[in-house]
């Protein structure tokens, strides 16, 4: 069932979102070769801590994996698509492209969002990924205006990213959120004009584009979290929680 805030809650939600902003700001400060990924979750912790907000991610747990997932943040690196897990032996090196997922709760409502980071200097294929995938990001959020649907959304990220010659991750999609992490609606990266949930106003969800530069096929590794590309192609991620007002789109998730 879709949840239409008040402005209480969304309320919460900013304050939330402006904690999964401030983390994703400073993993962007932080981010170069040689640092670990453990490093960085324990950045997010000391915010999270010092905000006194919850971590949305630790603990989550999912149909068929065996163990919750164990921390703050998502940290996902090159072809590794969404929820990689930190760990202190896995380095940061000069070239890669690394994308940090976190959530916050405060008050019992949650913050989401993603952005992807160059370590160093990229390639230039890896930095023409990041700029397809930020701008299917944008190109999403502006069909986010009352009356129109969920699948404008996803059509209109869809004949983005295919026209440039990306693949998309079509087995991971946006979802509303609130109350709970992962709402009704599911907000797929790809669909038809015109179809599915209408927009109205206090409606709030995620738009999270997925992209690879290879072929549409993903796998999980075998600690059930991990996403990667089959064919080891790279993959980039941009993700901002949203609130539909009258005019639109209003960002809750200001990491920008």
């Amino acid at each position: 069932m879709i949840t239409f805030k008040k402005p209480d809650e969304i309320d919460r939600m900013k304050r939330a979102g402006k904690i999964v902003a401030d983390i994703l700001s400073a993993m962007k400060a932080m981010i170069r070769p040689g640092i670990d990924t453990m490093s960085l979750s324990d950045e997010a912790d000391r915010i999270l801590d010092k905000e006194s907000a919850g971590a949305s991610f630790r603990g989550y747990r999912v149909y068929g994996v065996r163990t919750s997932f164990p921390s703050a943040i998502c940290v996902s690196i090159n072809e590794e698509v969404v929820h990689g897990i930190p760990d202190r032996e896995r380095i940061l090196e000069e070239g890669d492209i690394v994308s940090i997922d976190v959530g916050a709760i405060v008050n019992g409502y949650h913050g989401d969002a993603a952005c992807t980071y160059a370590v160093g200097e990229i390639s230039e294929e890896r930095a023409r990924l990041l700029s397809v995938t930020y701008r299917a990001l944008h190109i999403g959020m502006e069909q986010v205006i009352p009356g129109r649907t969920i699948g404008d959304i996803g059509h209109a990220i869809e004949e983005w990213v295919l026209g440039n010659g990306c693949g998309l991750v079509r087995e991971y999609s946006g979802h509303g959120i609130g109350k709970k992490l992962h709402e009704a609606p599911q907000v797929p990266n790809y669909g038809s004009p015109r179809s599915g949930v209408t927009l109205k106003p206090g409606m709030t969800f995620c738009i999270e584009p997925m992209v690879m530069n290879g072929r549409e096929r993903v796998k999980s590794l075998e600690n059930g979290w991990t996403i990667v590309t089959c064919d080891k192609s790279d993959a980039a991620h941009f993700e901002h929680a949203l609130l539909v007002n009258e005019d639109g789109a209003e960002i809750l998730t200001p990491w920008e």
